[in-house]
């Protein structure tokens, strides 16, 4: 076994119980910290499969700008209430189900045969042609995206606002 090998296996552990923890936790802002964490792991993956400009996208966009979002939306909305009710018991039965099913899935692929090889071709691309490749091919979903975004950022203020209420001061 390798060091990378040992390095991906590390990443990939701390991931897995980053992100379950991030789900199993009835505290949002910890369940925020540790899905940034289970980003920052996959930015280290990323980076230590040879694709650093996913690594810093990774970090910029997901461990930044979308959880700098969440922890705005989770402190605006002041979700105290929710924390109670938040994952019932009786959701846990087919959450459990889905997980084996992809844990057998998963063992499923593994152990299937380690010799049947694909061929793969290496891409080497700077960051200016994925742009100029993707804003050229891609530009519709480009834009749904940017739609949905302003769609979020109004639903987020209509969510946010005050209703008219004055509290502490005069308006």
């Amino acid at each position: 076994m390798t060091l990378y090998s040992i390095i991906f296996y590390m990443l990939a552990g701390m991931i897995l119980v980053s992100t379950g923890l991030a789900i199993t936790r009835r505290n949002l802002v910890h369940a925020a910290i540790y899905l940034v964490i289970s980003f920052f792991g996959s930015a280290m993956l990323f980076y230590l499969l040879g694709a650093p400009l996913l690594a810093a996208l990774e970090v910029i966009i997901y461990a930044g700008a979308i959880m700098v979002l969440f922890l705005f939306i989770i402190m605006m909305l002041k979700v105290e209430g929710l924390e109670e009710h938040f994952f019932p018991m009786r959701q846990w039965i087919p959450a459990a189900g889905m997980g084996l099913i992809f844990c057998a899935v998963g063992i499923l692929m593994i152990s299937r045969d380690a010799d049947l090889r694909v061929p793969l071709q290496t891409a080497v691309a700077e960051p200016w042609e994925f742009g100029q490749y993707l804003f050229q091919n891609h530009w519709l979903a480009i834009e749904i995206v940017s739609l949905l975004l302003l769609i979020a950022v109004i639903g987020v203020l209509y969510l946010g606002k005050d209703n008219g209420k004055v509290s502490g001061g005069e308006r």
